[in-house]
């Protein structure tokens, strides 16, 4: 089975990228090549890289910030081998993931997509349950345990109910992702956008519960404009509505209706509106609720 090829689009934090390196070097199967594609300009950065000495390791800096979309599409540029996954900047690999992975590989001989088990932590880097993971696991993950397939408009469906994939920890068939790309008209649900596009393709994901990667999920602060500007929801809708006829056209009309109706996106920006409001970020607010209660789009 060849080489794993972990690829690193980094912006942002230099400890918590250094602690995501330390975590791909503590693999129990070392078969891998880490590509770190540095999109910031953090000083020492190059210099910490160059002196871990270890070949397996490539580290680039981009010459210009490319955006989120940009570096994905460059780091994607560099995958050699048969399988990748687009690692977070701030997650973990659990000394178990590659051997997982592998085992899933083997049950599954040319699987597109791979989810292995996910524990959700902190900033703090302790295990952390949120409300939107607790209604992913409960509402939309599938109950199945063990090791399994899924594809078809009976995966797209789940999903666009409500997404419970974890971008970072999903291991992909190299090939497909590039004859695929990444979408020029979304960026916050670029994962989302790439798995249905997959699937439509006819392309199937095994998934494991065996957990194996940590994702880091952050505490949304009542001063960040962005948190409640809306935007990320206004993306979702249009994607979600765009998305829904194709489903239609290719015959998959519970998933179309899934898509049209996106429920778990409108419950999220509901419940980020009193936030909105005690920030006093009136717009944002109105644009929350928009996105909640519009019936556009929806089937007659």
């Amino acid at each position: 089975m060849s080489t794993l090829d972990i690829l690193l689009p980094y912006y942002g934090d230099v400890a918590l990228m250094q602690a995501a390196v330390r975590s791909v070097l503590a693999q129990t199967d070392g078969d891998w090549r880490l590509t770190v594609v540095d999109d910031g300009k953090e000083p020492g950065v190059p210099e910490w890289f160059a002196e871990l000495g270890d070949p397996r390791v490539r580290y680039f800096r981009n010459e210009q910030n490319l955006g989120v979309t940009g570096n994905y599409r460059k780091c994607l540029g560099l995958a050699e081998h048969e399988y990748l996954v687009f690692m977070g900047t701030d997650d973990i690999m659990l000394p178990n993931y590659i051997a997982n992975v592998r085992a899933s590989m083997a049950a599954y001989p040319g699987v597109a997509m791979i989810q292995p088990g996910v524990e959700v932590i902190g900033s703090d880097g302790r295990p952390s349950s949120t409300l939107a993971d607790e209604s992913k696991r409960r509402l939309y993950a599938p109950k199945q345990r063990g090791r399994f397939l899924m594809g078809g408009e009976e995966l797209a469906t789940s999903l666009l109910k409500g997404n419970w994939l974890y971008f970072p920890s999903i291991c992909w068939r190299t090939e497909v992702v590039k004859n695929t790309g990444f979408r020029d008209d979304v960026e916050i649900i670029q994962d989302l956008a790439l798995v249905i596009d997959l699937l439509q393709a006819g392309e199937q994901m095994a998934i494991d519960d065996v957990r194996c990667f940590q994702y880091r999920r952050h505490a949304v602060s009542v001063s960040s404009t962005s948190a409640f500007s809306g935007a990320r929801f206004e993306e979702a809708r249009r994607y979600f509505l765009d998305v829904a006829d194709r489903l239609d056209r290719q015959g998959w009309h519970r998933a179309a209706r899934a898509s049209r109706l996106h429920i778990s996106a409108r419950i999220h920006a509901l419940t980020l509106v009193p936030g909105a409001l005690r920030a006093k970020q009136w717009n944002g607010a109105k644009s929350l609720l928009k996105n909640a209660t519009s019936t556009s789009g929806q089937p007659r």
